[in-house]
């Protein structure tokens, strides 16, 4: 595929995926520009990933720090976000470049973080990852866990706590889905009295279920198959 026939085809996948975010924000009386798009590009090579800027996709999502490390060298007026799980002996050459890191999943991460922060003198932007849908094999914080993180975090001068993310389980039963995103809403809206943080923030929604998102609060949605589903692996 040449890059003008490359282009055009992620042009047409894109006004898909807007149009539709489109249509969710209307359905609720939602302003679309209030979600951010974020391409899930982890499964796709720097060749594709760069033609995004021109489309308008300013916001890349990655899971594994060499991997975020390679696009944003080679597009770095981009904005990364780390999506995947951050091991503690990466911080140094991944926190430098993450617009956002979406999965802090743990206090053990949480400290890291905010040493990480302080020593920087600049504190580091995070979502606390929830594990709403309660399924053993995905991380995140338990739900019953969630307070006593937030408070013990919410003062720290080395990370600044935006929000919260999570992922609903992979299943065709809508409901199910709609459940998990608006037990977060109620999550955050339970710590913002609790903490007095502002948490503007809601990561939640993917290629299945980004409308579900949208609809419910989501901020923030996580695209990847549906935009790059048989393009130029990486």
């Amino acid at each position: 595929m040449t890059d003008d026939d490359l282009r055009a085809e992620l042009a047409r996948r894109l006004r898909g995926v807007r149009d539709r975010i489109d249509a969710a924000c209307a359905r609720v009386g939602r302003d679309p520009a209030g979600v951010t798009l974020i391409a899930v590009t982890k499964t796709v090579s720097v060749r594709v990933a760069g033609l995004l800027p021109g489309l308008g996709v300013n916001d890349f999502g990655e899971s594994r720090p060499q991997e975020l490390a390679k696009k944003h060298a080679a597009i770095p007026a981009g904005r990364f976000h780390l999506i995947g799980h951050l091991q503690r002996n990466k911080l140094d050459k991944t926190v430098p470049l993450t617009h956002l890191t979406h999965s802090a999943d743990s206090p053990r991460l949480l400290d890291a973080l905010d040493a990480f922060g302080r020593k920087s003198g600049t504190p580091v932007p995070v979502l606390l990852e929830v594990n709403c849908s309660r399924e053993e094999a995905k991380g995140g914080i338990a739900v019953g866990d969630l307070p006593a993180v937030a408070e013990r975090y919410r003062g720290l001068p080395g990370v600044a706590v935006r929000g919260l993310m999570t992922m609903a389980a992979y299943t065709g039963d809508a409901g199910q889905v709609r459940a998990t995103f608006a037990e977060l809403v109620g999550l955050r809206d339970a710590l913002r009295s609790a903490t007095g943080l502002a948490l503007p923030d809601l990561s939640m929604g993917m290629s299945n279920d980004f409308e579900a998102g949208v609809e419910l609060g989501a901020t923030y949605v996580r695209v990847g198959s549906t935009l790059f589903a048989g393009l130029e692996a990486e």
